[in-house]
């Protein structure tokens, strides 16, 4: 699985896969020695490779706690606040990889059904999105500000 388009990541997002990736490489050969039978030792040996490649692409793809533009504009990076049409539900998340943690916010990926609809959207517009049982959702983008101007204002003391 390889990626054409660049991945944004945290920086603790990084730090977290690359912890990851050392403890899937040194544990290789541990693991290969403790599995019961030869089957599972080719199942544990393709999920741990599987994995393994997985994590090694979204690093060389990834773009690391640089924010995007704070246009308004829904893209990788940025806090979306959104409101579900006809109701007066909000929701709040980060639009990015879903490979890592990232703080306490609720991330989307840019491929999700929600995070496709919304890449590219203004403040103000609306979209919609398909959920699994065909139902189709609006919603209207509220907010969108990079996600390092969210982090700046919620470590800031109270006043």
């Amino acid at each position: 699985m390889t990626s054409s388009s660049p991945i944004w990541l945290t920086m603790h997002a990084r730090e977290q896969l690359e912890a990851e990736l050392a403890e899937l490489l040194a544990a290789q050969d541990t693991a290969d020695a403790e599995a019961a039978d030869q089957q599972d030792l080719l199942a544990a040996r393709h999920q741990r490779t599987t994995r393994i490649a997985h994590i090694r692409n979204l690093l060389s793809n990834a773009v690391f706690g640089e924010d995007p533009p704070d246009d308004g504009i829904a893209e990788p990076g940025m806090v979306l606040t959104i409101r579900y049409d006809g109701t007066d539900d909000t929701e709040t998340f980060l639009l990015g990889s879903r490979d890592a943690e990232h703080s306490d916010l609720e991330v989307y990926s840019p491929d999700s059904p929600l995070g496709a609809a919304l890449t590219g959207a203004r403040r103000g517009e609306q979209r919609s999105y398909k959920v699994p049982n065909g139902t189709e959702i609006a919603v209207t983008l509220l907010e969108a500000v990079p996600y390092g101007r969210t982090v700046t204002a919620a470590s800031r003391p109270a006043r």
